[in-house]
């Protein structure tokens, strides 16, 4: 179990669920595997960080990119995906509020109305946040979030010179949510790859070759003893 004092704990972290292929390739088997292990890594975090106190927190499930996939990885994908609406169910029973980041129509009217009815069924929920980016990136979140904005300033509804931080930061998927403090990301990568880019401009990051399928509540102790090591400045001395 975490040492880490709970004053010193992230608000919001944010994990890239990333090496699931690879995982499955130096075990000489397809791909679909690592990512059905991956799902299960994904369900034992979520479950770690609710028990020690973790607010928010994000997976970073399916990226915008990631529709460039061979047709196999992405069918398989879909199929997982479906079996994490089914199962999310559970964290709505554990009083955790679930949110779906990203365009929902992308996977269709059935799975895109369970998202929305999950939503609305744990929005008064309060002991956890668990959110999932799916059909997510940064930069469509931007872009999302600035459509409304000049619809609202054709509308007359606001002025340009309204347009500030707060307005945009409240009309992103994340709208209502505290900003990322550690992103972590295993695999050996290091980048965000699209991954809330606005609301991570000042999170600290944390990189690890484990690969997700192996990254355990140990790992994520590691992590956590390193954040609580730094000092954030948030741009002062």
């Amino acid at each position: 179990m975490i040492t880490v004092n709970k004053e010193n704990l992230p608000v919001h972290i944010g994990f890239i669920m990333d090496g699931n292929g690879r995982w499955a390739q130096k075990r000489g088997l397809p791909r679909k595997f690592g990512h059905r292990e991956g799902a299960a890594a994904f369900r034992k975090i979520a479950r770690y960080c609710k028990k020690i106190g973790i607010r928010y927190i994000t997976f970073y499930a399916f990226s915008t990119e990631n529709w460039s996939r061979p047709k196999d990885e992405i069918d398989e994908l879909m199929k997982l995906f479906g079996e994490y609406i089914d199962e999310v169910s559970d964290y709505a029973e554990e009083n955790t509020r679930l949110i779906f980041l990203g365009d929902k129509s992308a996977f269709g009217k059935e799975m895109a109305d369970k998202m929305s009815e999950l939503e609305r069924n744990s929005r008064d929920f309060s002991d956890m946040t668990l959110m999932l980016a799916m059909n997510y990136g940064g930069r469509n979140d931007i872009v999302h979030a600035a459509r409304q904005i000049a619809a609202m300033v054709e509308n007359k509804e606001i002025r340009h010179t309204d347009v500030d931080e707060s307005l945009i930061s409240g009309l992103l998927y994340t709208g209502g949510i505290p900003d990322a403090d550690l992103i972590i990301r295993p695999s050996g990568e290091k980048r965000l790859s699209n991954f809330l880019i606005w609301q991570s401009a000042y999170a600290e990051l944390y990189f690890t070759d484990v690969l997700w399928p192996d990254f355990t509540p140990k790992e994520l102790d590691k992590a956590l003893e390193d954040f609580a090591s730094r000092k954030r400045r948030f741009g002062g001395v």
